[in-house]
């Protein structure tokens, strides 16, 4: 048993929320393994399984095993698979602690990494990642990945896609879609929050079988990363992007119209595609410009709408500790 625990601290008020799909095979091993953890460091938490959709009796066996867990365990349940971002809100809407550990079912990942995340979090942190350690399964395409997204995003964090803890409240501030979980660290990064990472072993799955294959995810995974770079940095000064790319374009117009006048009157040579292409160079960069004063205008309207989020946000903050 660990020593005495503030209180106060992660250690008494988190929730590790569990995605599940198609993970009957995994479920007793894993609550023995958390029952374990529980007992052996002392946690208070409680744990919130989202079954995503599982054919195979996920659900069934969770409640069958919650029955000797020293702790609360919520089940809930999708009725079709709609993804680990998904399931993650799920599990989070139906919490009311402070805290929350991201974890997977298949027990890549041990339950003895629970208390280290919680202690980092209490170290002042406000999202805490782990850095995947050893051999594994898809380390090219997940180093190359990762590589990507330091590179854009400036993250001081290696590794995007392990288990995280973090505070609940900053999922209210960030624009989760399908899949982005993966991108849930750049995004909290990007609001000003204080990121941290530990190292973690990744063991290999023993079990069931990994949902997460095939070329088709390197392809939406690669179209993500290009999605979530335009909303946190394009997306801030449009004018400047669109303004920008408009007044290269106008520029090349200028200057192919100058090449086609020479051609005419200095050759006495017309060219008439010079004069096509001159007129859709100047089009486009005019359409350009005015794409990017439209998207200035949207910009400032979501840009006042996160400053009404963050004021009630703060006002609810300030209700809650009176």
């Amino acid at each position: 048993m660990s020593g005495p625990v503030d209180p106060t601290s992660p250690r008494r008020d988190f929730a590790v929320i569990v995605p599940a799909y198609d993970e009957v095979e995994n479920i007793a091993p894993l609550f023995e393994a958390l029952a374990e953890t529980w007992r052996k460091h002392d946690l208070s938490g409680e744990v919130v399984v989202v079954d995503d959709g599982s054919n195979d009796g996920t659900a069934d066996a969770v409640r069958h095993a919650a029955a000797a867990f020293p702790g609360t365990v919520r089940v809930l349940r999708h009725a079709r698979n709609r993804g680990k971002t998904e399931a993650l809100m799920t599990g989070a809407d139906a919490t009311s602690r402070r805290w929350l550990v991201l974890f997977d079912a298949d027990l890549q990942h041990s339950p003895e990494e629970i208390p280290r995340f919680l202690d980092r979090l209490g170290e002042g942190f406000d999202v805490v990642t782990g850095w995947k350690q050893g051999r594994y399964e898809k380390r090219l395409v997940s180093g190359t990945y990762n590589w990507l997204s330091r590179r854009l995003f400036d993250v001081p964090v290696h590794d995007l896609n392990a288990m995280k803890a973090f505070r609940r409240d900053i999922l209210e501030e960030l624009p989760l879609r399908h899949d982005w979980h993966r991108f849930f660290v750049v995004l909290a990064h990007d609001r000003g929050y204080r990121v941290g990472e530990i190292p973690i072993e990744l063991y290999p799955r023993t079990r069931g079988r990994s949902k997460y294959s095939g070329w088709g995810r390197i392809v939406v995974g690669s179209l993500d990363l290009l999605a979530v770079k335009t909303l946190t940095s394009f997306l801030r000064k449009p004018l400047l992007l669109f303004g920008t790319s408009g007044a290269i374009l106008a520029m090349l117009g200028v200057i192919v119209g100058a090449v086609a006048l020479y051609y005419r009157f200095a050759l006495g040579q017309g060219y008439r595609p010079l004069l096509y292409l001159v007129t859709l160079l100047i089009v486009l960069g005019m359409l350009l410009f005015a794409l990017g004063f439209l998207a200035e205008a949207v910009a400032q309207v979501r840009d006042r709408v996160d400053q009404v989020e963050r004021r009630l946000s703060a006002r609810r903050d300030a209700g809650a500790g009176e």
